[in-house]
């Protein structure tokens, strides 16, 4: 995956430093809303998949939490038929990919995730929250991503192999901000590459 050294400063060490309060998954709700501005105000409609991103810890304890959040996922396909995916990327990361054409389901989806890791103590585990975007009209491709370290989401819109529109992402900054916490130090806005310029950041 094309996360590069950027993903492990700011979700890593250095956010470590800098975070500014622990992990809410209760945050994640937001985008229950921000989702429906995304289309009336801006043309922008959900891709049907998110994603949650977390670094593991070499312990049994550690290994019987992720358990529970597959069980969690499992019981939920079930119910919503939200599909959900895990894998490794290249740097060490994990990642729980979900699709459903209902973003309801993805919201509700990442949340219980993401809150059985606290539940669990492996909070400070969690790294990112990723919900995709797309806008029919020209295949433009738009991110809204959750930092747990900071507590704050902020805008991606990448346009290719390392290039990124910034007049996208202000633009979702200006709308959204009030409706989700958006992170106001643009310092902290790191792109989370994909590998393929036509993939998402967790593919």
């Amino acid at each position: 995956m094309g996360l590069f050294d950027s993903l492990r400063s700011i979700f890593g060490l250095s956010a470590e430093a800098d975070a500014t309060r622990d992990a809410d998954p209760e945050d994640l709700f937001g985008m229950s809303t921000a989702y429906l501005t995304m289309e009336a105000e801006l043309d922008f409609v959900p891709a049907d998949a998110a994603a949650l991103c977390f670094s593991a810890v070499d312990s049994t304890d550690f290994d019987s939490a992720v358990d529970d959040v597959e069980t969690i996922l499992h019981a939920g396909e079930a119910d919503t038929g939200t599909a959900f995916s895990r894998h490794e990327d290249d740097h060490g990361y994990h990642w729980v990919v979900l699709e459903d054409d209902d973003p309801e389901d993805l919201v509700t989806s990442v949340h219980f995730a993401a809150d059985t890791f606290v539940e669990e103590g492996y909070g400070s585990r969690l790294l990112a929250a990723v919900f995709g975007f797309e806008r029919p009209r020209d295949g433009a491709r738009a991110y809204w991503i959750y930092s747990f370290r900071r507590g704050a989401y902020y805008p991606f819109a990448p346009t290719g192999s390392n290039e990124r529109d910034n007049g996208i992402e202000f633009k979702l900054a200006s709308v959204l901000d009030g409706e989700l916490g958006v992170e106001d130090d643009e310092t902290y806005w790191y792109p989370l590459w994909p590998d393929d310029p036509d993939g998402h950041p967790w593919e």
